[in-house]
């Protein structure tokens, strides 16, 4: 009898080790991929601070967020490096700031920020001007170089990375040589700021459809629009 039981445990035990080793193996990195993923997002409107910038073309950044600022009832406060606003949306928190560091030294405020609120990197999500594209023009993408642009330029080579989702907003080239700067620092034309509204709800609509929707679904229903 007692052979017999010792012999029934014995089977039952090896039956126990069979399952276990049936059992997918967890090794320390698949257990981080585990972990959920962050809800929290950084926009970054870039521009110049100061009243004689406000109504620029370079700072249709900080225009971007303002428009969204108001719609929503936020209210931006004076924090270090920038102004920041907190938008609450669908389960995410996104934090709108408007670097105050001037433009190209706006990757200071990136880093500083994206640190202090543990914010990854694919969850960056910086708004620019781009001269090379119509006014109005919304081009969408992960990853890229920083076109001329100072302010991409200084976030490139504080975060020592190009991989992060930039918004570029379309202010066209319509200036003689040699005007470029008086053109990027110059305030919008008639016909520019009459569409400026409804561009200006797109935008808004793109941030949330970032954080909510995710990049790729965001790239394919506002690109070119």
């Amino acid at each position: 009898m007692i052979k017999w039981i010792t012999k029934l445990f014995s089977s039952t035990q090896k039956e126990e080790n069979t399952e276990d080793n049936m059992k997918p193996e967890v090794h320390e990195h698949q257990k981080n991929n585990i972990k959920s993923v962050s809800k929290k997002y950084l926009i970054v409107g870039l521009g110049n601070i100061g009243a004689e910038y406000v109504n620029t073309r370079h700072n249709i950044g900080f225009k971007v967020l303002d428009f969204l600022a108001r719609k929503e009832s936020l209210s931006f406060e004076t924090v270090k490096l920038g102004s920041l606003a907190e938008y609450k949306f669908k389960g995410r928190t996104f934090f709108l700031l408007k670097p105050n560091t001037y433009m190209n030294l706006s990757g200071k405020a990136v880093k500083y920020w994206m640190d202090k609120e543990n914010i990854p990197l694919e969850n960056i999500f910086v708004i620019t001007d781009d001269l090379n594209l119509p006014f109005g023009t919304i081009r969408i993408r992960k990853k890229g170089s920083d076109g001329g642009h100072n302010g991409l330029k200084n976030i490139n080579q504080i975060l020592n990375t190009q991989e992060y989702t930039r918004f570029r907003f379309g202010i066209s080239d319509e200036f003689k040589k040699g005007q470029q700067v008086d053109y990027v620092l110059g305030d919008w034309d008639e016909d520019e700021k009459a569409k400026m509204p409804e561009r200006l709800e797109v935008a808004s609509e793109i941030i949330k459809s970032f954080g909510t929707a995710g990049l790729e679904n965001t790239m394919t229903t506002f690109n070119g629009k």
